[in-house]
């Protein structure tokens, strides 16, 4: 029998209406990451904690605008949309107003939330076109955050690069996290997913062998593998909790980030 300590946490969550707080445990760690790398890359400023601040209201109002289109426009859903929605009008025109060199971004996550926000209006939203594009999206704010407070708003090399390397890791997460959960035990899927990790691997072995270039690109090889053997496996381990999945990529992440942070 459970204790009332045990049905606390579950009592706590019931009391936040539904729609107000993502529920995708891994998405935090790549709502996170890309912004973070950027910043350190370009140079960490104060400004880059009002970026943080928009950035996380902006993913809040995007989830809020999926769950309501998703749900075919139900008055339930409108609340936190319009809450968050009125936070990252604050937060954001705060950023702009001080930022304006930002406004360069606008048409290309125009095209990116317009895609995602289609396909949660057709009950899409899990699909491979919308986590790529949600992987894209995510990936683009290391150049954003790069560039903040720079006369180049379109961020240096090694923002690009350290985007490029983030983005290659986070796409692999499309079809690993499917293999763990929506997708468990089809075959196609865990095939696209190994077959994924192998060119990773393949690709940072080529990178760690080109002559002239920085030791520290043979990091890329041993979290290559990692991930690999990371493909292959957890997806025999059988049932899953989508909230283990959601830590491991947690700890992935992390992994990552420092190679990125030490490559570039």
């Amino acid at each position: 029998m459970s204790s009332s300590a045990d049905r606390r946490p579950a009592r706590a969550r019931r009391r936040i209406p539904r729609g107000w707080v993502p529920d995708q445990h891994g998405a935090w760690a790549m709502l996170a990451t890309p912004p973070l790398v950027g910043a350190i890359v370009g140079g960490a400023s104060w400004w880059h904690l009002l970026l943080a601040a928009a950035w996380l209201s902006a993913y809040c109002t995007f989830y809020a605008a999926g769950q309501w289109l998703r749900s075919g426009r139900k008055r339930r859903y409108l609340p936190p949309l319009l809450g968050h929605g009125a936070v990252l009008l604050v937060l954001g025109g705060a950023l702009l107003i001080a930022r304006p060199g930002l406004l360069h971004w606008a048409p290309a996550y125009a095209v990116l939330l317009a895609v995602s926000l289609v396909c949660s209006a057709r009950r899409a939203d899990r699909s491979w076109l919308n986590d790529i594009v949600t992987v894209l999206a995510a990936c683009l704010m290391t150049p954003v955050a790069a560039g903040l407070g720079h006369d180049d708003w379109a961020g240096s090399r090694s923002a690009w690069i350290a985007a490029g390397l983030l983005a290659a890791y986070f796409l692999g997460t499309v079809p690993y996290v499917k293999t763990m959960i929506r997708e468990r035990g089809n075959v196609t899927v865990y095939r696209v997913s190994l077959g994924y990790h192998v060119v990773l691997l393949l690709a940072a072995l080529e990178a760690a062998w080109v002559p002239r270039t920085a030791w520290q690109t043979w990091l890329l090889v041993p979290v290559a593998v990692g991930l690999l053997l990371r493909a292959g496996l957890m997806p025999r381990r059988g049932r899953v909790r989508p909230a283990v999945v959601g830590a491991g990529e947690v700890v992935a992440t992390v992994l990552v980030g420092a190679a990125t942070l030490a490559i570039v």
